[in-house]
């Protein structure tokens, strides 16, 4: 059995927590923030504080908190020879304190709050410092439920890169199509069957190979078309950028 102690309440300390709890190897020992109301609701789930102080002793300790707040949390705990983790995809292992053995247990997933998630669909990325560390690391990131993968923090940064353009950056694109949808009185739902056959393509082809489109096959009239038909300016700096992104990539 691993023992954990969480250290923040956001969406990832929260759906980590129902990963963990849900599996017979991993027990939360204690769940810490510095507001305690946000966490109030599990109190008899786990034992809840918001007193560093008097953190438990386990065998991992997991901070989920923003990104800029890793260095002065790490810094507050009150113990050191520990193994510490923080779970973000751009902040540096290092910027855990020193006084403890440091590592990365980043799940590399979008989190809503209150919406449901299968942690086996959720890929764990993990990095440690010392290389005993990583068999626990990993036997937790099984635990839960998630495949794991041994990275190195550019790696990391590159996968947290990448993760912006296929889940934000599309996000908003999803939103533009909702705008223009909108604007003519048409569902957004009729896209949906189509937003998820693009995103099931790029499971057995390359993006590359799956591209389809006006840009592609050059089709100027389709383009011109379209361009006019775009009320915003951003919108039309998006298409354009974005077709003239998609014939660079394809050539002649």
């Amino acid at each position: 059995m691993i023992t954990v102690t969480l250290i923040g309440a956001g969406n990832v300390a929260q759906h980590l927590f129902k990963a963990f709890s849900a599996s017979e190897k991993v027990h939360v020992n204690q769940w810490f923030n510095r507001n305690i109301d946000p966490i109030k609701e599990y109190e008899n789930e786990v034992d809840i504080t918001d007193d560093i102080s008097g953190l438990k002793d386990s065998d991992i300790y997991i901070i989920a908190i923003s990104d800029d707040a890793v260095i002065n949390v790490s810094k507050n705990l009150p113990f050191s020879n520990k193994l510490v983790l923080h779970t973000s995809g751009s902040v540096n292992m290092h910027h855990i304190d020193k006084k403890n053995h440091r590592g990365v247990f980043y799940p590399l997933q979008t989190f809503t709050k209150g919406a449901k998630l299968n942690f086996e669909d959720v890929p764990i990325c993990i990095e440690v410092e010392r290389k005993s560390d990583y068999s626990i690391v990993k036997k937790l990131a099984i635990a839960s439920g998630g495949k794991s993968y041994r990275i190195n923090s550019d790696q990391r940064a590159a996968l947290h890169l990448s993760a912006v353009f296929v889940n934000n950056f599309t996000n908003q694109l999803y939103r533009v199509a909702h705008e223009i949808t909108e604007s003519q009185g048409v569902e957004f739902d009729i896209l949906k069957p189509l937003i998820l056959e693009t995103a099931k393509k790029v499971q057995t082809l390359s993006p590359y190979k799956a591209q389809t489109g006006p840009a592609i096959r050059k089709d100027t009239k389709t383009l011109e078309k379209h361009l006019k038909a775009l009320d915003k300016e951003i919108h039309k700096d998006i298409y354009e950028l974005l077709t003239k992104a998609i014939i660079e990539t394809h050539g002649n």
